[in-house]
């Protein structure tokens, strides 16, 4: 039996879409990961398969979107059918300043292309090795690890993040409590193709009521890659469901062990609940599952975190899980990345339960409401619920990092997410930009500032240089003369189309700074910057350090790593 002792920055634990995109997070900001799963392959599997605007906009910023954009298909909206009559047809149709649709791509195609992603930036998965368990202390955590090939392996790294699933063991080793429940019912997935008519990129969602007005009978398919192609869920017959029983853990999640429905089955339901006949053929996977609902008390502990399903499961509802996940995972990774680089105090680490956990307990109550009733019950007028359901809401107004407010009512206030937006110009590129195009790349904070007075604008520009380092990227309003801003030494981009000044509202001259998730982190006058951003880097804890990469650490893609 050999045993060895190595050092990384962070250990990642399970491969997952939530574990690949916080390595894939670390190592862009210049941080040292390895990333370990138990299984010695990706599993074929269409598990989770919807992708939200907003994964889509920080998938964007990493630089991951075009590979995800070329491979997922959009879902354009969904129709619901209840005891044979259609009741509605949602339109998933985004305001035009989102740049990002509705998608959908199955779960291991998400997997590849992360991993890919990720082997660029030097970090491969390590499979077939699973993480038996771990020690912690004051200066880091001992874990230990079974390889592929039976050997134990001992390792001490200064962090632990557990994204290994409902039924995780970082989340059991750091002795978190797991509270919810389960629905009784199960279900069944199946990777298959039908040839209805029905319209192409809609999900269908087909189901009976009983007579308290929940779903007694149901058939939802999500549209895939591939002519006729959906994953299809629905109950489990009896003759299915007989002798399963609960999780040794007490989870109940996930895909159950047991026969596999075979095409017959879900043929049955078709016939059942289909709005119009369908014949299903070239049945690729299937299985039965379990849907729990539940939610860890914290999300990490002293140097060990968990994401995603390690630390919220719910209904696979409005595909909001994966989604939710990727977001903890960002969220995540530049707060370890500014401490791992000695450059913030660990107190900035506490922010991630702070900001991430009200937002899982409000994805899981919304869950199980649609899950029970549907979407379409749902109060919220349109627009809100579109946005809501593609993550484009999500904010932490109030908390820890949430600068102070300003400007006029309806702005983006910090906490919020920062609006994208269309018709940035510079005089050299020929066509329009947008401000996922200005922030592509970079890894870490940015200052915008809006206004046109050269000494106003430099003077805000050497605050931000002054305050730590975060790069500043001024944006002029659309009538401004840009030949007096000839000696800035900050790239410039022209409001041509006037969308930043509607959308962000600046009240005159105003600075803004978008955190490396896409969250705006302050919002100040620009006469005001040097003490806005002092005041939002003590927050962030960050300590002050010489110009340039002082850190010691490697530079992402995006450059010298930056608060």
């Amino acid at each position: 039996m050999a045993h060895h002792r190595t050092t990384t920055d962070v250990l990642v634990v399970g491969a997952g879409p939530v574990g690949l995109s916080a390595a894939a997070e670390l190592r862009r900001h210049g941080v040292h990961c390895r990333v370990v799963d138990r299984l010695p392959a990706r599993l074929p599997y269409a598990k989770a398969v919807g992708i939200q605007p907003r994964t889509l906009e920080l998938w964007d910023r990493m630089g991951l979107v075009r590979a995800v954009l070329e491979a997922a298909v959009p879902i354009r909206g969904q129709l619901v059918y209840t005891d044979g009559e259609e009741r509605a047809r949602i339109e998933l149709e985004m305001p035009p300043e989102v740049p990002y649709g509705f998608a959908a791509l199955p779960q291991y195609e998400t997997e590849r292309l992360l991993e890919e992603y990720l082997a660029g930036l030097g970090t491969v998965v390590e499979r077939g090795t699973e993480l038996v368990s771990f020690d912690r202390d004051r200066d880091g955590v001992t874990a230990r690890l079974r390889t592929a090939s039976g050997a134990d392996e001992e390792l001490r790294v200064p962090y632990l993040i557990g994204c290994d699933g409902a039924h995780s063991v970082v989340r059991k080793g750091l002795g978190l409590s797991f509270e919810g429940g389960a629905f009784p019912e199960e279900y069944m997935l199946g990777d298959v193709e039908a040839d209805w008519n029905l319209p192409h990129g809609y999900g269908v969602r087909s189901g009976r009521r009983s007579a308290d007005g929940s779903a007694d009978d149901v058939l939802v398919c999500i549209p895939l890659p591939g002519a006729g192609r959906y994953r299809m869920s629905m109950r489990v017959p009896p003759e299915l469901s007989a002798g399963r029983g609960t999780a040794p853990d007490g989870v109940a999640h996930g895909v159950q062990d047991g026969r596999a429905p075979g095409l017959s089955d879900l043929q049955a339901v078709v016939d059942r609940l289909a709005p119009r006949p369908a014949r299903l053929s070239r049945l690729r996977w299937a299985s039965v599952f379990r849907i729990s609902h539940r939610i860890v008390d914290r999300y990490g502990e002293g140097r060990v975190f968990v994401a995603g399903d390690a630390a919220h499961i719910h209904p696979p509802t409005g595909a909001q899980g994966m989604n939710t996940g990727v977001q903890d995972a960002c969220n995540l990774a530049w707060k370890l990345a500014l401490v791992v680089r000695g450059e913030a105090g660990p107190e900035l680490l506490a922010t991630y339960d702070a900001e991430r956990r009200p937002v899982g307990e409000e994805v899981l109550g919304r869950t199980v409401r649609h899950a029970v009733h549907g979407i379409e019950a749902d109060p919220d007028d349109r627009r809100t619920l579109l946005l809501r359901e593609g993550q484009l809401l999500v904010g932490y107004r109030g908390g820890p990092l949430a600068g102070a407010p300003y400007g006029p009512a309806g702005a983006p206030q910090p906490g919020d997410r920062a609006p994208d937006c269309a018709g940035l110009t510079t005089p050299v590129a020929t066509f329009p930009l947008r401000l996922l195009d200005v922030l592509r790349g970079r890894a870490g904070h940015v200052v915008l500032l809006y206004g046109s007075d050269a000494a106003e604008l430099s003077g805000a520009a050497e605050a931000a240089r002054a305050a730590g380092g975060p790069p500043a990227v001024v944006v002029l309003p659309a009538g401004a003369d840009r030949s007096s801003l000839a000696s800035l030494s900050v790239p410039v981009y022209r409001d041509a189309a006037g969308e930043f000044a509607r959308l962000y509202l600046p009240d005159g001259a105003t600075g803004l700074v978008v955190r490396p998730d896409g969250q705006l982190g302050a919002r100040f006058p620009l006469g005001g910057a040097a003490a806005a951003l002092s005041a939002y880097l003590r927050a962030l804890s960050v300590r002050p350090r010489p110009s340039g990469n002082g850190s010691g650490a490697p530079a992402g893609p995006g450059g010298p790593p930056r608060p």
